[in-house]
């Protein structure tokens, strides 16, 4: 049987989930957890270069809050290579436009341990309008009853959603597995396949939106370094799990192509 002939290249690989950081930084007053060890960019560009993978989004960690200066600086030094997610205060009006032009293209929420805020409140309201004139996305993490309050705002948010870690699948709440497949049907949310170790109900989440809507809004991180699920984790384990459960073409052309137009990468 012969193989499927592509009609244009594909596109370069991207890994949409990781971090950088190392000790020693600036950590947030309220933290869950602090690692012990370093997980540089230099590190993180040697585990791409190993598994094949040519550009990378760095989220920048929840235990170093607001502080977005070490993940900064790692965009400064691989332009062309890295873009990032950003931890900021609405209430702050952060300059936005001055954060894209060092590479950042999304604000993450981290809502796992904290209250879901809410959106509609003007500080929020005005991020969002000068996330959609950036092309930025709002990436979500959040499991549960979260999704309970989440969805029908995340339905009406103004600029692009990402839904982290295929919003943390239990199989003792269908009522979010449900909501969080809804919503993850909406022309403006986008999925992120990753960190199956992080919920029981990964692989069923993959299936359920393969079956609903193929690969479009569909992403892949390697959540490298695993933060809390370090032991016995390896990059190139996370790359073969989703290329297993997507397939060849999937993960080599339209994943990467829907990273590229997400990110705003040419």
């Amino acid at each position: 049987m012969f193989a499927r002939m592509r009609t244009q290249p594909s596109p370069p690989l991207v890994d949409t989930h990781a971090h950088a950081f190392r000790r020693g930084l600036t950590l947030a007053t309220t933290r869950r957890y602090a690692p012990d060890y370093d997980s540089t960019v230099e590190d993180y560009l040697s585990e791409l270069d190993t598994n094949a993978i040519e550009r990378g989004v760095l989220i920048q960690p929840s235990f170093l809050g607001i502080d977005n200066s070490y993940l900064l600086a790692c965009l400064a030094l691989h332009p062309a290579r890295l873009r990032g997610v950003v931890v900021v205060d609405p209430e702050s009006k952060p300059d936005l436009d001055e954060l894209h032009e060092q590479g950042v293209r999304g604000v993450r929420l981290n809502l796992i341990g904290a209250e879901v805020p809410d959106l509609s409140r003007p500080s929020w309201q005005g991020m969002g309008e000068a996330m959609e004139r950036l092309g930025w996305h709002l990436e979500v993490q959040a499991k549960g009853e979260q999704w309970v309050d989440l969805a029908p705002r995340l339905a009406s948010w103004t600029s692009q959603v990402v839904i982290d870690h295929l919003g943390l699948p239990s199989a003792e709440d269908s009522r979010a597995i449900d909501l969080v497949s809804e919503v993850g049907q909406l022309a403006h949310v986008w999925t992120k396949v990753s960190a199956p170790y992080r919920s029981e109900g990964a692989v069923e989440a993959v299936e359920r939106y393969l079956d609903t809507r193929g690969t479009e809004n569909l992403l892949f991180g390697t959540d490298w370094p695993f933060t809390k699920h370090e032991e016995g984790r390896w990059m190139n384990a996370q790359v073969s799990w989703a290329r297993s459960l997507l397939g060849d073409d999937a993960f080599e052309d339209a994943l990467p192509r829907n990273a590229q137009r997400l990110f705003a990468w040419h």
